[in-house]
């Protein structure tokens, strides 16, 4: 029978970069934080002291309100941050005579180093501004001094456009992207006219990044320091790079591991995927949003729509529809498919192809586009194979976890900006964070069959109390494969909030069999492995309150005793999601077929040539320096 699910999220969070395997397994090196050791995008900010900057401003100038909103994030930002400022404009005037000297003024004044507040805050002081824009130059030489790997942030802000081009900025943010850093350019434009704003916007977006404007000093101070938290927790995309196409029997063929693509607004972009007979297959695509100011609610939502296909291109009538609303608050959007029709058997004479083993297509589309966003964005995919079950194991159970209030202080957490990223939380306890507006952060918890968890999150008080500074706050409990469990949200206005606000949110008891409780709604802890607890702090919905920062404090508790999981009919190999593989999992492109004439393919490419193998090999190392880096991360899901 053909089926159509539709579902809708009202909250997603920051970007997953992949699931968790059959059992507990390893995520990567870069996403295996402890509550001692959180990691950070080192920043550099690149601060306008041209002399246009010295216009009165309600502060005094204009610079006298830049230093002031420095001064404010350089004091709240966490102290494992790395922080880094460079100036352009101090050292000349900006007369033509000084126009060639001007337009190389550009100084790095503190290195992206672990935060030191008060050798930024002494640099900062002494910014005098005078000169002309060299902001091209201003770029490239920032993006210098950030390290050669990892993700890493800019955040500029300026007065006006570029008064020394060439280099022309956005040309220098497109170069840096090409060169495949992993940077990513933020832009504030401080009072500035139109023909400016094109620019920054334009350097903004070439990186994947945002642009946000600023009237007055009071807006920047506001500003500056969120956008810079943002920037701090930088999402970073990860995968063996895939390109899907615009047809089906062109798209290439994927088999388990975790790809990286873009997808582009309104485009359909399809992969397919080699299944066994008898296998459930599963494919997922995540697609980020950057943050946005001031965007309208009723233009700020997307929605991102999956179908599959059978190996002639007909529709198996399995759709998956997914829509995130604020997206301007940096969520990001998945949707997923667990496809069980390589499972049934096809009848003899139909023409039903969706049907037993062989060739599927999965296709996503970027349907409904919010405001402000780029062109196109990075999307990650997961294929996934699970084999047939004989023994699911224990039944299903519908008590859920009981809540302990924890006692102590805490222990201080710093939460990351998606799944990949989460802060490991390693049981029950405690945990303190401290949280910007307009910040989503996450926690992951370890979850084997059997067992399960409750939490409750605290929001302090920050003294900014009255309607004048109201924000949304949120948490959402997610499962391995990324569907949300359950999830409340509520007003803040400076005073002592908890969610959720009745009781204690949570999990039963992790068992294979919850996806066979009830046929219309089977519950979603049906796999072990990684939980995650998503906390949000919105931005404030008018302009007048202040950017405070927010204590939080996560209450967790973990009970349950291990049990056997499911026992599969065949060995998994590389893993569902190609988490044991040694390698990466390369994407090739072939005519449509079935999963034994795929393998066949596959297993007359090895017979090239001597140069040919020569340089797979040397492409393939590199693609596995870039798994290793991006890391693999495995779920599995089964829905009946």
């Amino acid at each position: 029978m053909s089926r159509f699910t539709q579902r809708i999220t009202r909250f997603t969070a920051a970007a997953a970069a992949g699931l968790i395997g059959l059992s507990v397994a390893a995520l990567p090196a870069q996403a295996q934080q402890s509550p001692e050791a959180p990691q950070y995008a080192p920043t550099m900010l690149i601060l306008d002291a041209s002399g246009s900057m010295q216009r009165p401003d309600p502060a005094g100038t204009m610079m006298d309100a830049a230093k002031s909103a420095v001064r404010s994030f350089v004091g709240t930002a966490p102290a494992e941050s790395k922080v880094g400022l460079t100036v352009y404009g101090t050292s000349t005037g900006n007369t033509e005579a000084e126009k060639t000297s001007g337009c190389r003024d550009v100084q790095v004044l503190h290195k992206p180093e672990t935060l030191d507040r008060t050798a930024l805050t002494s640099a900062v002081d002494g910014i005098k501004a005078s000169g002309w824009t060299p902001m091209g130059t201003a770029l490239r030489q920032a993006a210098g001094t950030l390290p050669k790997s990892g993700p890493r942030s800019i955040v500029l802000v300026s007065d006006g456009d570029d008064t020394c081009s060439p280099p022309d900025p956005c040309e220098v943010a497109r170069e840096l992207k090409q060169q495949g850093l992993d940077l990513v350019v933020h832009a504030i434009g401080f009072a500035v006219d139109a023909k400016a704003r094109a620019q920054l916007t334009c350097m903004a977006q070439a990186t994947g990044g945002t642009y946000s404007d600023a009237a007055d000093g009071p807006a920047l101070e506001r500003t500056l320091p969120r956008v810079s938290s943002a920037a701090l927790r930088n999402y970073k995309a990860v995968g063996t790079p895939i390109t899907g196409t615009g047809k089906y029997d062109t798209a290439p063929v994927a088999t388990p591991g975790q790809y990286l693509d873009t997808l582009g607004q309104k485009e359909k972009r399809y992969w397919a995927v080699d299944v066994p007979a008898g296998a459930t297959a599963y494919f997922s695509g995540t697609l980020s949003f950057p943050r946005l100011p001031d965007i309208p609610a009723t233009e700020d939502m997307n929605t991102l729509q999956l179908r599959i296909y059978d190996a002639d291109g007909q529709d198996c009538n399995a759709f998956e529809f997914e829509q995130a609303t604020s997206s301007s608050d940096g969520v990001a959007l998945t949707v997923a498919e667990a496809f069980d029709g390589a499972t049934k058997q096809p009848t003899s004479g139909s023409s039903d192809k969706c049907k037993g083993g062989g060739r599927y297509y999965f296709q996503l589309t970027w349907d409904r586009v919010s405001a402000g966003v780029p062109e196109r964005l990075p999307i990650e995919l997961l294929v996934g194979i699970e084999p047939a079950v004989t023994d699911a194991g224990p039944v299903a159970v519908a008590p859920f976890t009981a809540f302990t209030e924890p006692s102590g202080a805490g222990t201080p957490v710093s939460g990351g900006p998606s799944f990949t990223a989460a802060s490991t939380l390693p049981g029950s306890g405690r945990y303190t964070d401290t949280m910007q507006q307009g910040e989503f952060v996450f926690y992951r918890v370890k979850l084997d069959w059997g067992q399960g968890l409750a939490y409750r999150v605290h929001y302090g008080g920050n003294g900014r109390h009255g309607v004048d500074n109201i924000s949304s706050v949120r948490t959402t409990l997610y499962n391995p494969i990324r569907e949300a469990i359950d999830s409340d949200f509520a007003s803040y206005t400076g005073s002592d909030t908890v969610l959720p606000t009745n009781k204690a949110m949570g999990t039963v008891p992790i068992r294979y069999n919850n996806r066979k409780s009830d046929a219309l709604d089977p519950r979603k802890e049906a796999v072990a492995g990684w939980y995650y607890i998503a906390v949000k702090l919105g931005s404030n919905f008018t302009d007048k309150g202040i950017n405070t920062p927010v204590s939080v404090q996560l209450n967790l508790t973990v009970t349950g005793a291990t049990e056997s999981g499911p026992t599969y009919a065949t060995t998994v190999g590389d893993g569902v999601f190609g988490e044991n593989s040694t390698g990466a999992k390369v994407p090739t492109s072939r005519t449509p077929g079935t999963a034994t004439a795929a393998a066949e393919s596959a297993a007359s490419e090895s017979k090239s040539s001597t140069a040919l193998i020569v340089i797979a090999v040397i492409g393939v190392a590199v693609i596995g320096v870039l798994g290793v880096l991006g890391g693999w991360l495995a779920a599995r899901r089964r829905r009946s």
